[in-house]
């Protein structure tokens, strides 16, 4: 089965005249892959099309068989929210919101019902039991990370997309993080794509994607 597949995606920077051409990519269940690449390579904007948030100037998304950007506007938001799962290095908690009501914000945003003792499993598996009340500013950095990452699994997504999580943090902090997508990564099922600049990770991947190259042709 094939979760995501893309052919020949172009973006054109919008800035200049540059035109990206990403590498071809196929995700599976479970698989396991590393965008690489420094500041300014285009990985974040790969990420975008990739879930339907920036249409490419040429090639084809297709997700579950589907192609993403011949889809509407609301069936995109639809499938998106049944397939990724997004990490963040700013975290986007609300602050006005408990921490269950950001992580429930999943839910509500895909329109996809949930067992009813998900939320409570799902604190408990990362050591969040008994801050479900609180706000984001009453908890540690690491707890706001696991928060976000609930968040980011609730709907038990085909694919965990997290974007640069590990660059501001320290070696002991990189590792936590990266076990804890691994764990939940292992646990959903879900497919595991990771884009960054921290060749610290690298070890942890056998399937890398190094968009270096794109770099030099002045991209941001």
């Amino acid at each position: 089965m094939t979760i995501l597949r893309t052919d020949s995606v172009t973006v054109q920077h919008s800035k200049t005249s540059t035109i990206l051409n990403f590498p071809d990519i196929t995700i599976h269940p479970e698989d396991r892959i590393l965008l690489l690449g420094p500041s300014g390579s285009g990985k974040t904007t790969f990420l975008s099309v990739i879930a339907g948030l920036l249409a490419p100037g040429s090639g084809k998304v297709f997700v579950k068989d589907k192609d993403l950007y011949a889809l509407t506007a609301k069936e995109r938001d639809h499938l998106r929210g049944a397939t990724f799962g997004f990490v963040f290095q700013t975290l986007h908690l609300l602050p006005s919101l408990t921490i269950a009501q950001n992580i429930l914000l999943a839910r509500d945003m895909s329109g996809i019902p949930s067992r009813p003792d998900r939320l409570e499993n799902l604190l408990l598996s990362l050591g969040l039991n008994g801050l479900a009340d609180r706000k984001p500013d009453a908890l540690s950095q690491g707890q706001q990370q696991r928060a976000a990452l609930a968040r980011a699994i609730f709907n038990s997504p085909s694919i965990i997309i997290a974007d640069e999580p590990t660059s501001s943090l320290d070696d002991q902090n990189t590792d936590i993080v990266m076990d804890l997508l691994d764990q939940q990564a292992r646990e959903s099922q879900s497919a595991l794509l990771v884009a960054t600049h921290d060749h610290r990770i690298k070890q942890r991947f056998q399937n890398i994607i190094d968009l270096t190259s794109l770099s030099l042709k002045g991209v941001a």
